[in-house]
């Protein structure tokens, strides 16, 4: 492996180091409903971000903040010897994306159906450093 590569990857393993990601799949709320709770926490310090999960009444909430929970005790695995506290981390980024949808059909009157798309989502959320994200 030559000198040049061999910095590159040591850059990229270091800034690995710095941030940690958690991942909902499926999770059986619309996207839209778990984007009105994502944009509260998006960009917010950790600490801020589980107190404002911790109080909203939203059922989404209670998801969202046990994959915060997660997420940190994935850079805490990653980072064994470094402090939470001394980490001054916030949540980079958080991305609702649509997941898959159960058709469902409902009666409706004369013979007819009406369709009912049960809507799921998958959440990604990634923690980083606050001098990272500053631009």
């Amino acid at each position: 492996m030559g000198v040049r590569k061999k910095e590159m990857a040591e850059r990229i393993k270091a800034e690995k180091q710095k941030v940690a990601f958690a991942k909902l799949n499926n999770c059986p709320t619309s996207p839209r409903k778990m984007r009105l709770v994502a944009d509260l926490v998006r960009g917010e310090k950790v600490e801020r971000a589980l107190a404002i999960l911790r109080f909203n009444p939203k059922e989404a909430s209670r998801k969202l903040e046990k994959l915060l929970l997660s997420a940190l005790a994935n850079w805490q695995a990653k980072n064994e010897d470094a402090s939470l506290e001394d980490a001054d981390l916030v949540v980079a980024e958080i991305r609702v994306d649509s997941g898959a949808m159960l058709k469902r059909l409902r009666p409706a009157p004369q013979g007819r159906a009406h369709r009912i798309r049960k809507r799921s989502n998958h959440v990604t959320l990634v923690l980083g450093s606050n001098n990272n994200t500053e631009s």
